[in-house]
């Protein structure tokens, strides 16, 4: 029995090291080898600052900027409460909380016609970073007015941040908002007036 306990005992301390301390450490290291960038969350740098993750979403508000999904996820954009509602389509809570997104999304645009469905609605996790091209197209007008932009050279940014889908299959075309908020943001101080000296 003393022989059986002693076997279970070194079994363990094997399978603790092997599993617990020398697998983890082996793929954290190819990770950090082979995809670096991904490996530390994909963060993107801003002037030599992290402002944000291409894989999380922020909110942003106004015309000045192009807006995500809503979220979710506690108050926010929270990846603690990374969650959906589990709200069903038929759920009066959610129709209203729709209803409610596409109305502000009417008053802080100024659009008329359909809003794209994935502005008035949230993705499972509450963090998706991106919308659909056609949503991005869509709040471009207001984006243009608010910064005094062109609209042909607003929907060009968009176009031009646009991703394929994944492995040419898989999902849809999307825009990740901050990337393409961080670009407007530098277009927009491109066309800023000079100061006169």
């Amino acid at each position: 029995m003393k022989k059986l306990l002693l076997q279970a005992i070194l079994l363990n301390a094997w399978l603790i090291v092997i599993l617990g301390l020398a697998y983890p450490l082996a793929m954290t290291g190819m990770a950090q080898a082979l995809f670096p960038k991904q490996a530390n969350g994909s963060l993107i740098v801003e002037n030599g600052k992290v402002v944000g993750s291409e894989l999380v979403g922020q909110a942003f508000t106004g015309p000045r900027y192009f807006q995500g999904r809503p979220s979710a996820a506690g108050a926010g954009y929270d990846g603690l409460h990374s969650n959906g509602s589990n709200l069903g389509p038929t759920s009066k809570a959610l129709m209203d909380r729709v209803d409610k997104d596409v109305a502000a999304l009417r008053k802080t645009f100024a659009q008329k016609g359909p809003v794209p469905a994935d502005l008035a609605t949230a993705s499972e996790s509450g963090l998706d970073p991106d919308i659909s091209v056609a949503a991005a197209l869509w709040e471009a007008p207001a984006v243009a007015r608010a910064r005094n932009l062109p609209a042909a050279r607003v929907a060009r940014l968009i176009r031009r941040h646009a991703r394929p889908r994944t492995w040419g299959f898989l999902g849809e075309p999307r825009v990740n908002v901050l990337e393409v908020n961080l670009a407007l943001d530098g277009l927009s101080l491109k066309n800023a007036p000079k100061a006169v000296k």
